[in-house]
C-alpha cells in the first residue's frame, strides 16, 4: 500500500460490506467507512488479517486513500448522497473521483455530475446488479461519466465484476447518467420478466392443480432449455423449499402481497416522458400495486364471483378451443404456456432495448446495446442464456429498431404466437389474471399492425378540442368544423 489505499467504500449495509469485501478479495487495499461505528468494526473483525484499513471519522477515511482518490459509495439513494456529496466535498481535491454504486434516480446522477465537474470532481453513476450473493462474486457493473474517470478505475470494475467465457460484465455506458438510466431499464425489464414467470405459475397451479413440487420439476424442466436462465433457475428452487414450522412449500405460506423500490415505476414513467410503449413493464408495476390492495381483494372476491378457473372448466375450455383432448390437456397447457412465457419475454426486452435506444438519442449517450447485452449475461438478476441471442441482433444490424425484427426473433414469434394466444384465450374464459402475458400480446399484436385506430381517435381529439390532424391521401395539417358541418 503505497502513499495509501487503492479505493475507499463508504456504506456497509450488505451490499457495500459485500463489494468491499469482493474488491479486497481481487488484491486491493480497502478503506471503509461507515456512519454506524459498529458496522466498522464488525467487518473488521470478520476480516482479520487482510487488507482493510477502517476509519471512523471522513476525514480520516479520505486521507488514508491513494491520489487521485476513488470512493465508491454504497448508500440509500436520493437526499443522503447528496448531503454525503457535500460533507466529501471540503475533503476532496480537484480530480478526485466518486462512485455511486446505488439505485439513484439517473436524472439525479445527471445532476450531481455537472455539479460537481464545475468543482472539479469526477462522478461515475454506477449501476451494479447482482443482489448480495452478486455484490461479493461478482456483478453486472454498469459505469456511466466521464470516459477518463471510468479508466481510472477500470481494473477494478473489470476485476470485480462477472465473467462470462472469460469475458468481464462490465463496461463503460456513457456520459453522465447512462450507467444508471440502463440499470433503471435493467430493472425494468425484471420487472417485467418476474411478473411474467409469476403468471405462468399461477396459470399452472390454478388450472391443473399442480403441488409446488410438480411445478418445480416444470420449471427446472424449462431451465434447461431456451429459459435458461437465473430467474427461473431460482423459480424451481425456491418452488421445492419447505417451511420449517409447517413443512408445507414455503410459496405456500407467504402472502401475495408483493413490495417494490421504486425502479420499475421509473423506467414506465421514462417511457411515457420519451414516448415508448413499453406497457409490459408498466403492467408488471402495477400488478405489485395490485397485489398490495389484498384486504380489497379477499372482499372482493366474495362478491365479483366466477367458476371458470377449476381445472374441469380449464379441460372443457381448451377441448372447445380445439388446442388439447381430454388426454393430453395438463401437457398440452404446460407447452403453451412455456411458449407463450418465450414470446412474452422477447416482448418485454424489445421493449427495454427500444426504451434505450431512444433515450441513447434524446441525451446523445452513444449506447453500445449489444455490448450491453453482454454484461447482462453474468451477475445480475435477468441473466440469461437469451441474451446472446440479443447480442446477436445487435451484431447483425446495430441499428435495429425493435429486437422483434432480427430474424431468430420473429422466427420464434411467429411459430409460438399460436399458443401464446391460446394461453391468453384460456386465461381470460377462465378468469385467470395475465396482465403481463396480454399486455405483451397486444405489443407485438400492435408494433405488426400497419393500420391502428389512432385516425378515429385524431378525429375525436378534434371534434372537442382542435388539435387538427394529418391526412392519409395528402400532405399538410388539417382542422374540420365539426359544429359547423353538423348544422
Amino acid at each position: 500500500m503505497k502513499n495509501g489505499t487503492d479505493i475507499g467504500v463508504l456504506g456497509l449495509a450488505v451490499m457495500g460490506k459485500n463489494l468491499a469485501m469482493n474488491i479486497e478479495s481481487r488484491g486491493y487495499h480497502v478503506s471503509i467507512y461507515n456512519r454506524a461505528k459498529e458496522k466498522t468494526d464488525i467487518l473488521l473483525s470478520e476480516t482479520v488479517g487482510r487488507n482493510f484499513v477502517g476509519t471512523f471519522t471522513l476525514e480520516d477515511f479520505v486521507a488514508s486513500l491513494a491520489k487521485p482518490r476513488k470512493i465508491i459509495l454504497m448508500i440509500q439513494a436520493g437526499k443522503p448522497v447528496d448531503i454525503v456529496i457535500e460533507q466529501l466535498l471540503p475533503l476532496l481535491d480537484q480530480g478526485d473521483i466518486l462512485i455511486d454504486g446505488g439505485n439513484s434516480y439517473y436524472q439525479d446522477t445527471v445532476r450531481r455530475n455537472k455539479y460537481l465537474e464545475d468543482k472539479g470532481i469526477r462522478y461515475i453513476g454506477t449501476g451494479v446488479s447482482g443482489g448480495e450473493e452478486g455484490a461479493l462474486k461478482g456483478p453486472a457493473i454498469m459505469p456511466g461519466g466521464q470516459e477518463d474517470a471510468y479508466r481510472l478505475v477500470e481494473e477494478i470494475l473489470v476485476a470485480i465484476s462477472a465473467k462470462v467465457d472469460g469475458e468481464p460484465c462490465c463496461t463503460y455506458i456513457g456520459p453522465d447518467g447512462a450507467g444508471h438510466y440502463v440499470k433503471m431499464v435493467h430493472n425494468g425489464i425484471e420487472y417485467a420478466d418476474m411478473q411474467l414467470i409469476c403468471e405462468a405459475y399461477h396459470i399452472l397451479k390454478t388450472a391443473t392443480g399442480m403441488s409446488a413440487d410438480e411445478l418445480a420439476d416444470v420449471f427446472k424442466k424449462w431451465d434447461g432449455g431456451e429459459l435458461d436462465s437465473y430467474l427461473i433457475e431460482i423459480t424451481w428452487i425456491v418452488l421445492q423449499k419447505k417451511d420449517d414450522l409447517t413443512g408445507k412449500p414455503v410459496v405456500d405460506i407467504i402472502l401475495d402481497r408483493a413490495g417494490q423500490k421504486g425502479t420499475g415505476k421509473w423506467t414506465s414513467t421514462s417511457a411515457l416522458d420519451f414516448g415508448v410503449p413499453a406497457a409490459t413493464v408498466a403492467e408488471a408495476v402495477f400488478a405489485r400495486c395490485m397485489s398490495a390492495i389484498k384486504t380489497e381483494r379477499v372482499a372482493a372476491s366474495k362478491i365479483l364471483t366466477d367458476e371458470g378457473s377449476t381445472p374441469d372448466k380449464v379441460r372443457d375450455t381448451m377441448i372447445q378451443l380445439g388446442c388439447a383432448t381430454a388426454e393430453n390437456w395438463k401437457e398440452a397447457l404446460v407447452e403453451m404456456v412455456r411458449r407463450a412465457l418465450y414470446a412474452s419475454k422477447i416482448c418485454a426486452y424489445a421493449q427495454g432495448f427500444a426504451l434505450m435506444a431512444e433515450a441513447s438519442k434524446e441525451n446523445n449517450w452513444n449506447l453500445d446495446l449489444g455490448a450491453i447485452s453482454m454484461i447482462f449475461r453474468g451477475g445480475c438478476i435477468i441473466r440469461a442464456k437469451f441474451l446472446q441471442k440479443i447480442k446477436d441482433a445487435y451484431d447483425n444490424d446495430k441499428y435495429i429498431a425493435n429486437l422483434m425484427l432480427d430474424p431468430y426473433f420473429h422466427a420464434s414469434l411467429n411459430a409460438y404466437k399460436q399458443a401464446w394466444r391460446e394461453v391468453a384465450a384460456v386465461a381470460s374464459l377462465s378468469g385467470i389474471p395475465v396482465p403481463a402475458f396480454t399486455s405483451a400480446l397486444s405489443y407485438y399484436d400492435s408494433y405488426r399492425s400497419a393500420v391502428l385506430p389512432a385516425n378515429l381517435l385524431q378525429a375525436q381529439r378534434d371534434y372537442f378540442g382542435a388539435h387538427t390532424f394529418e391526412r392519409n391521401d395528402r400532405e399538410g395539417i388539417f382542422h374540420i368544423d365539426w359544429f359547423g358541418d353538423a348544422k
